[in-house]
């Protein structure tokens, strides 16, 4: 075994070439580093400890208590001298002044003069004082050592005893010593605690005002979350606005800038205050600056609306609690209540809830309605959910086209009369003619007997922007799509817009992102109730609204897209909106598909069946029979008028001009020798589905025996 021998002294002898070396390095360590001074780790340390942030916390702690003391007592002070001179009222004069109210301006001096002169009859009575208050403390003394005197007498008297003549003086005047004994010994104390109630009034003052500079307030405070809105705030808030005349006339009223402010209400889930301007600064200044408006009151901007009520030169705002309107509003009534029914003519759709959280609830009666926005913000959902409360009206018939095609209104299917869904060309032109049928029905109905009451026929189209901007032409060269006056879709709508109302055929359309070539002037000015979701900008909002909502608040272009998804602004008179208003805000219920298939069941149990047309046919050769089979669908039995309409709305070439009697000499020969098809029950002619698919199979057997 061989051993390595390592040398630490250099050898005499020279290394024997063959031999193996082993060479050792030293490594030695670094110079030790120089000692840090004490001074420099002391300002380390010292540097540390007041930049810590308990240090810190301590020291805003120290800092705010002391002001909320010293501020507290100077807003005593100045309540004091406000109570003893006339400053209060030449505040509110000059506050007064400034907003342009020369008459109470003059009110607030003649109860300055008021004050003076009572001011001054205290004032001559103080020289009189003096002299009344020694006669009076005078006849006091008097008549009490005379009443000591007398009541000594009598013990005298009675005790037969001389000195007992003063024994009630001399017992008076031992009490008043021990009293002043007891004040000598508790005097001290009482000063002291007299003195540390005083400062803890003040503050009290303080720190219910805030009376200390913003980097010394709580954390809470200074980021403004749970802040509660105050006249104070709201007059700050407005003087910072950047509205040079309405900072002026802050300053100059001073401390009564609060005057400006009505009552601060809760509403829903925030507050409302009206605030009448002073003259020389409009109600659009303030509009627009909603959002620095907002972020003075430490609120984001959609966290805050601006409207315009009756009042003249008043703007009302609602300021939401923080982060409240992020917040669900629950399920809507349709989910949770399994035995609501609709009413077309009296009721109200129970949509959502608006701002102030009071049940946002519309009427529905011959109106015509107009919903856009964004897209995916929710527009579908709530045309659907109207759309689903009106359906448990068992009375009302639909017509549905949805050129999205993504099965959002599946569960119509047996519901609605006629379902539409897709996006392509061939989809529009059968939605068109659908829209076309609704105008025949709307004329049929139209040249009846006056007084006659017809069912409501809604006619709804989703994504309408397809329809008007669809290049497809039919075979006379007639655009589909398009807003002039030979376009057959944009003339459809015109036509029920202008007469549909007054029998009872309603246009309701969904559309995103309007344009005036998407969405025409004249079609979004026909619809009776108009909302909007999320918007890009203040033009769109005008197209959706129109100029009046818009100048009166209505501001859905800063609603935010993707977070206020199911928010939405409307215009309508079927609505309740506050007095002078010209819209409101309103966040629908969210209704999923499920609880909408589970909504339309319950509706389709209302109903005795309605066989739904998903395609509307425009073949030559027709098989009556088998069409009165295909519109009567499911249901046992079907009124004659029903069928009628079915098959217009099937092909209005073929079925439009039918009459009663073009479908009774069908049906009659359908079944020569059996019973009639159409028969009379409860006093209305009716068809039987049962002898209909009777007659259907004997022609069939009829059919094959020929042909063998």
């Amino acid at each position: 075994m061989s051993e390595n021998v390592v040398s630490l002294h250099k050898s005499p002898e020279p290394p024997d070439q063959d031999a193996s070396v082993t060479t050792l390095t030293v490594v030695t360590d670094p110079a030790p580093a120089k000692p840090v001074p004490l001074w420099v780790r002391s300002g380390r340390a010292v540097r540390t400890a007041v930049t810590h942030q308990t240090t810190k916390a301590a020291g805003r702690a120290v800092v705010r208590h002391g002001l909320y003391t010293v501020n507290g007592g100077r807003i005593v002070a100045r309540r004091t001298w406000d109570g003893r001179t006339g400053s209060r009222y030449e505040r509110y004069m000059r506050a007064a002044e400034a907003a342009g109210n020369m008459e109470l301006a003059a009110e607030w001096e003649e109860r300055l003069q008021r004050f003076r002169e009572a001011r001054h009859r205290r004032r001559m009575d103080l020289l009189h004082s003096p002299l009344d208050a020694a006669k009076g403390v005078g006849v006091g003394v008097g008549m009490g050592v005379a009443g000591l005197v007398a009541l000594g007498v009598v013990m005298a008297i009675n005790n037969h005893d001389v000195t007992d003549v003063i024994t009630p003086l001399k017992a008076t005047i031992d009490f008043i010593a021990t009293l002043i004994r007891i004040v000598q010994i508790v005097w001290p104390t009482a000063l002291i605690l007299g003195s540390l109630f005083a400062l803890l009034a003040v503050w009290t003052v303080g720190s219910k005002q805030q009376a200390a500079p913003q980097w010394a307030l709580p954390a809470n405070v200074r980021s403004g979350e749970g802040e509660p809105i105050t006249p104070s705030i709201v007059v700050k808030a407005l003087r910072d606005l950047g509205v040079p005349a309405l900072r002026n006339a802050i300053k100059e009223m001073g401390d009564a800038g609060a005057s400006m402010l009505g009552p601060i209400r809760i509403a829903g889930c925030g507050v409302e205050v009206d605030v009448t301007l002073p003259s020389g600064v409009a109600t659009n200044e303030v509009q627009s600056k909603r959002r620095k408006l907002a972020e003075n009151l430490t609120r984001h901007e959609h966290e805050v609306f601006i409207t315009i009520p009756q009042a003249a030169r008043t703007v009302r705002l609602w300021v939401a609690d923080s982060g409240a309107l992020d917040e669900p509003i629950g399920p809507s009534p349709l989910v949770t209540d399994e035995t609501m029914t609709a009413d077309y003519t009296k009721g109200k759709a129970p949509w959502g809830q608006d701002l102030r959280g009071d049940a946002a609830r519309l009427s529905l009666y011959q109106r015509h309605l107009l919903i856009t926005g964004l897209s995916n913000q929710g527009k579908t959902v709530a045309l659907r959910s109207l759309a689903l409360w009106l359906a448990l009206d068992k009375s009302v018939q639909f017509l549905i086209g949805d050129l999205k095609g993504a099965g959002d209104w599946n569960m119509f299917m047996g519901l609605a009369t006629t379902l539409i869904q897709g996006p392509t060309d061939e989809h529009v032109i059968q939605v068109t003619e659908m829209v076309e049928g609704a105008v025949d029905e709307m004329n049929r109905r139209l040249m009846s007997p006056p007084g006659t009451v017809f069912p409501p026929l809604i006619v709804l189209v989703d994504e309408a922007q397809v329809a008007f901007m669809c290049p497809a032409k039919d075979d006379e060269k007639r655009p589909y799509g398009g807003s002039r006056a030979n376009s057959r879709y944009f003339m459809a709508v015109r036509k029920i817009h202008n007469q549909g109302r007054a029998v009872n055929v309603l246009m309701w359309q969904g559309t995103q992102d309007p344009t005036n070539e998407n969405l025409p002037k004249l079609v979004r000015e026909g619809a009776h109730t108009r909302a909007s979701l999320a918007l890009g900008t203040e033009s769109q909002a005008r197209m959706a609204l129109g100029d009046k909502a818009v100048d009166g608040g209505a501001a859905p272009n800063l609603l935010r897209p993707g977070l206020d998804q199911g928010t939405l602004v409307l215009a309508s008179s079927g609505i309740d909106i506050p007095a002078g208003q010209s819209s409101i805000t309103v966040r629908t219920h969210y209704i999923d598909d499920d609880a909408a298939e589970a909504i339309t069941n319950r509706a389709k149990a209302l109903r005795d069946g309605v066989a739904t047309l998903t395609v509307i046919e425009r073949g030559e050769d027709r098989d009556p029979l088998a069409d009165i089979a295909n519109v009567v669908g499911d249901a046992p039995r079907v009124r004659t008028k029903d069928v009628l309409t079915r098959l217009a709305a099937l092909n209005e070439d073929a079925y439009g001009s039918w009459s009663f009697i073009n479908l009774k000499r069908v049906l009659d020969d359908a079944a020569p020798d059996g019973p009639d098809i159409a028969y009379k029950s409860d006093g209305v002619m009716v068809v039987s589905r049962d002898r209909l698919l009777r007659a259907l199979a004997n022609r069939e057997d009829d059919g094959s025996a020929s042909a063998s």
